[in-house]
């Protein structure tokens, strides 16, 4: 009696009941069929216009649909029945390719200027881990260009017999790889995920006649792929779609490298005899917060520059040094770092525009006080921010503060992962998913008395979204059966809230069901939004354990101003963003 009872407990966690259709898909099936048992291309065609909130679908659409569902059940067209029935309805529905919560297809204005658009952006691109004794490769640039990244960043520092250029992270323990292998691979991938342009940032540590030498072998591997402007500096950036399959190079001119060598120079004398004064350290930067591993710099005032500065960043006023012409004209989008009063590096060039780069603390600081002249500073120029120094694992910082402000390029560590990268990652599933999201138009104005957008601003409710969340299914396919626990199926429980603006920002959670692989939860959230515009979905799917720390079991982040209303099929992915194979939530979306 006792191994059959053993049997019995054993068995248990293979059980599964297949999905079956919700009573809200079986009353939109019914109503649309007309009480028949199939429906039509026609009626089909009803359901995506009406219910699913697709006006343009037409009746090929349908017939597509239809016959693709035929495909999949392998039935001839010959012997094929003459519509689809509830399970075929139930099964496009759950379907992530058919039936996906968002747009596939670019359909944003790509002919603005470059500062109109939240940019893709990776932090140190080359870095296959920590930030202070990973492996420095090509691999984590090619896998950031396949995910749609746009902008990939490159430390260049001399070599050991300083005649050639390395990129690491320096003054750490990170072993280089060579500049020209990292050029070839980005040559190779830079459009695999996206036609539009790859922007290169280059953090500088090199003398003269290295500088030519990049410039020579930049040159040399992009060819007519590479873009730089005729003049020497551009009173607006060219746009997306005008700089297409190209390549664009971004970083300090070179005058200002030899100014900053200057100054790192003395530092690093002062350091070595231990005469850093308090001055100095306020100029420090992200290497030199890795030495030190201090957060000291923190409690620094606005008006003295910044506590983890990128050396790649230096003013670019007065630039008409000739030490490295052939370097100087490859330079599309010139960098800049505040220097004095952090109000007066945010002043607005009518002839010239530029890239100013922030740490992520500097942006905090500069958001309390100087909120508005950040906003009209992006407005036509380019912001980036970074995260600290101090991030040695290589995780990552909040993304919204940077992209209320307009911040174009918020720069991330795109090796780690976490619920900050996950919102990066959801942003840009955005139009298409090509690294371009164009800026919401309200941060691109300015009123009649000069007065420009406010995140912390008290705000009417403008639209609300109503998230209904029916079940979930594709663990037991894509998860070894005791994968979640040894003894029985899994407790599922779905969490769903908003990422946007403080007033928007908010997390609820589905009930736990019990024992069971393909949950069915049936329930409904309702999110007031008062900035929709900058609002993430977040979605997580987590495994009650009452003994231990609960189980992840997928996740997602949407952009809501991109959700398809009605029922559709939600794709959860990993915890490093890719996606499962089989994984995915029935979910509805309305908006009221």
């Amino acid at each position: 009696m006792g191994s059959y009872k053993y049997c019995m407990c054993f068995t248990r966690k293979f059980l599964w009941s297949a999905a079956q259709p919700p009573a809200d898909v079986r009353e939109a099936f019914a109503a649309h069929a007309g009480g028949a048992a199939q429906m039509g291309a026609d009626q089909l065609q009803r359901f995506l216009a009406e219910a699913q909130g697709e006006a343009a679908a037409t009746l090929a659409d349908a017939e597509r649909i239809v016959e693709l569902l035929r495909r999949r059940h392998h039935l001839p067209s010959v012997l094929a029945r003459p519509g689809i029935t509830l399970d075929d309805f139930f099964h496009f529905l759950f379907s992530g390719d058919l039936n996906p919560p968002v747009r596939s297809q670019v359909h944003q204005d790509m002919k603005l200027p470059l500062s109109h658009y939240y940019i893709y952006t990776g932090h140190n691109s080359y870095l296959t881990g920590n930030q202070l004794s990973s492996d420095c490769s090509d691999v984590p640039i090619i896998k950031a260009l396949q995910r749609g990244v746009r902008v990939i960043e490159l430390d260049m520092w001399p070599n050991s017999t300083k005649d050639n250029v390395h990129i690491l992270h320096g003054r750490t323990l990170t072993s280089p790889v060579e500049m020209i292998r990292c050029l070839r691979s980005i040559k190779e991938f830079a459009f695999c995920a996206s036609p539009y342009p790859v922007v290169i940032t280059l953090e500088d540590h090199l003398t003269a006649d290295l500088q030519a030498k990049v410039a020579q072998m930049v040159t040399r591997i992009f060819g007519d792929m590479l873009y730089y402007p005729e003049s020497d500096s551009l009173e607006e950036f060219p746009s997306p779609e005008s700089l297409m399959n190209r390549v664009i190079i971004s970083t300090k001119p070179p005058k200002e490298y030899l100014e900053a060598k200057n100054i790192r120079d003395k530092e690093d004398d002062s350091h070595e005899s231990g005469k850093v004064s308090n001055d100095e350290e306020t100029w420090g930067n992200d290497t030199a917060d890795l030495k030190a591993l201090s957060t000291s710099n923190d409690k620094k005032e606005d008006e003295q520059n910044g506590d983890e500065q990128d050396e790649e960043d230096s003013d670019d006023d007065d630039d008409d040094d000739d030490s490295a012409p052939e370097y100087r004209h490859i330079i599309t989008v010139h960098a800049g770092k505040p220097k004095g009063r952090m109000r007066d590096a945010l002043k607005v060039d009518p002839h010239k525009v530029r890239r100013l780069s922030l740490s992520e603390q500097q942006l905090e600081k500069l958001a309390e006080s100087h909120g508005p002249d950040i906003v009209r500073f992006t407005q036509k120029n380019i912001l980036r921010v970074y995260p600290k120094g101090t991030r040695f694992n290589s995780s990552n910082y909040n993304p919204l503060l940077g992209w209320m402000h307009g911040a174009q390029m918020v720069a991330f560590n795109m090796q780690g992962y976490g619920r900050s990268l996950w919102l990066m990652q959801g942003l840009f599933r955005a139009n298409g998913g090509c690294g371009f999201v164009r800026k919401p138009d309200f941060l691109m104005k300015v009123g009649p008395h000069g007065e420009v957008f406010d995140p912390e601003a008290s705000l009417p409710v403008k639209i609300t979204l109503k998230v209904k969340v029916y079940m979930g299914d594709g663990w037991r396919m894509d998860f070894s059966q005791t994968h979640f626990d040894a003894y029985s199926p899994p407790d599922f429980y779905t969490k769903v809230g908003i990422a946007g603006v403080p007033a928007d920002t908010k997390m609820k959670k589905t009930k736990i069901i019990e024992d069971n692989w393909t949950p069915v939860w049936e329930e409904e959230f309702s999110f007031p939004l008062t900035v929709p515009e900058l609002a993430l979905l977040r979605v997580e799917v987590h495994e009650y354990d009452m003994s231990d720390k609960d189980d992840f079991g997928g996740q997602t982040c949407l952009p809501v101003w991109e959700l398809r209303p009605g029922i559709r099929a939600v794709p959860l992915h990993d915890r490093k963003g890719n996606k499962y194979k089989s994984v995915r939530l029935l979910m509805r979306f309305q908006f009221v």
